[in-house]
């Protein structure tokens, strides 16, 4: 059995899985439009499911890996509270094409900022409306320990200075800070990735709310139809009774109003 697959994860990163019982060695070189090529020996794969699924989670991750590291590197050193040597004040990180978001490094804090850019423009209205109540639901008492959240459709303070294309946002600005206490230990990995994915995040969440909406709509619609279907229905019969030679029973009610 041969596979030919290809995939794309989260808008900005694309798989292309080969495998082939006929030619099972594959050329190191990337191809052309790729930048990795990964080889993977499914004999030596374990027979236990749990620790075979470990792997295959691994493997799956090798874009936090590859995306991930340097934001990694400087979390690692908010967990023992210094700041990276050789690191600016600000440092930007491409996690989509032609599109970056920032960190400030502090020996006590890390502040990310997001410029909210969408393509669409239902979607930047949407994006908004689910940013600013995204920002509401995080000063709720049960999450006083997560990272504290900001929104504002200015540029923050720490972006100043940035060139006005990488500030170019249309759903406005999302900032972060990260404490020590949300990269100890095995929180680290969860916080790298949760904070490379933030905007595929939102843009799901965008297009579910989209869908949702489509669907109501379509169901409205349906519901209105059959209504006027309905109608339809009755006036054919109320004409028949006038000019056919069919008759209606009539009860008293409507003996007043009957017609011949």
């Amino acid at each position: 059995m041969d596979i030919d697959c290809h995939t794309v994860e989260f808008d900005d990163v694309r798989y292309h899985i080969q495998f082939s019982m006929r030619n099972p060695k594959i050329l190191d070189p990337p191809k052309d439009g790729f930048d990795l090529t990964m080889k993977i020996n499914l004999t030596k794969l374990p027979l236990d499911e749990e620790q075979r699924n470990t792997i295959l989670t691994q493997i799956a991750s090798i874009r936090e890996v590859v995306l991930g590291a340097p934001l990694k590197l400087l979390l690692k050193h908010l967990a023992s509270k210094t700041v990276a040597p050789n690191v600016n004040n600000l440092v930007a990180l491409v996690h989509r094409p032609n599109e970056s978001f920032f960190l400030a490094p502090q020996a006590d804090k890390v502040t990310i900022v997001y410029p909210m850019r969408f393509q669409d423009s239902i979607d930047i209205v949407l994006a908004t409306s689910f940013l600013q109540e995204f920002v509401e639901a995080r000063r709720t008492a049960a999450l006083n320990n997560v990272p504290s959240c900001m929104w504002s459709p200015v540029p923050p303070l720490e972006l100043k200075g940035v060139s006005a294309d990488a500030l170019n946002a249309n759903a406005g600005f999302v900032t972060f800070v990260v404490y020590p206490r949300h990269v100890e230990g095995k929180k680290l990995d969860r916080t790298v990735w949760n904070l490379l994915t933030f905007h595929a995040y939102v843009s799901y969440h965008v297009k579910c709310s989209e869908g949702f909406m489509h669907t109501r709509m379509r169901r409205r619609v349906e519901s209105l139809i059959q209504a006027l279907d309905r109608a339809k229905s009755d006036a054919e019969k109320l004409k028949k009774l006038v000019h056919g030679g069919s008759f209606k029973r009539l009860s008293l009610k409507n003996e007043g109003d009957s017609r011949f």
